[in-house]
């Protein structure tokens, strides 16, 4: 009788157990996981880094953009957008009586001294978006290239995504708007070439948000389109802005 009592207890434990496991049988109509009677996990933290609302705009006129293939005619010729850096455009700066360059070396550059009585920018100093380097800028036939003013979308990338059919007047405006225009360092300008962000992002990270922000913005502007490995690519910096 000792014995039977003591066994009691040990009696319960294995009813309750088995009761626990038949309701949940029962709820799962015969079938049940592990993680029916796992632990309820405690708070997470995220490793993914919230995204800036500063660029929301750009990740909305992103998805608006639309996606074609490059065009495949091969027939992209600088003059097709004006003369270089001419001041008879209708963007900002325009018809100031400076050239666009020297527009957009006093607008980016720091320290700007200007060739006395003229806007032809003598002096500066970059601090080079694309590569993160400070550069000296002195005007001169050996060292004036080291800054150079990239187009953040190409011309030729441009032409091969809608602005073959364009007016000569729109294409003019498109090589000397301010927005797309940036002073950068010569190498660095020369590396990106007619490339998209498909094929290109400055060497400096901590750009790359701005720069396809930017490029996304100009696109936007003159409706031109992107292809679908250039919209992936885009996507891939904005998302993670």
């Amino acid at each position: 009788m000792g014995a039977a009592k003591r066994a009691m207890p040990g009696v319960l434990v294995v009813l309750v157990v088995a009761t626990a496991v038949g309701w949940a049988w029962w709820r799962h109509d015969g079938s049940w996981r592990p993680s029916d009677f796992a632990p309820v996990p405690g708070p997470q933290t995220s490793n993914v880094t919230p995204a800036d609302p500063a660029y929301d705009e750009a990740r909305r006129q992103l998805e608006a953009l639309p996606v074609k293939s490059w065009d495949r005619v091969q027939d992209f010729q600088r003059y097709r957008f004006g003369e270089r850096w001419s001041d008879d455009v209708d963007v900002q700066f325009g018809h100031n009586g400076c050239n666009t360059r020297d527009d957009i070396l006093r607008r980016d550059l720091i320290r700007v001294e200007l060739r006395r009585g003229t806007c032809l920018v003598q002096r500066g100093v970059l601090h080079d978006p694309y590569t993160g380097a400070v550069i000296e800028f002195v005007r001169g036939p050996k060292t004036s290239e080291a800054v150079q003013v990239d187009h953040l979308v190409s011309l030729a990338d441009a032409w091969y995504k809608g602005a073959r059919s364009w007016g000569d007047a729109r294409r003019r405006d498109f090589a000397n708007d301010p927005r797309n225009l940036l002073a950068v360092a010569g190498q660095a300008n020369f590396d990106k070439a007619f490339r998209d962000a498909a094929g290109w992002l400055p060497a400096n990270a901590a750009f790359e948000c701005e720069f396809v922000a930017r490029q996304v913005g100009v696109k936007t502007v003159y409706g031109l389109w992107v292809s679908s490995n250039e919209k992936a690519a885009m996507w891939r910096v904005l998302r993670r802005c």
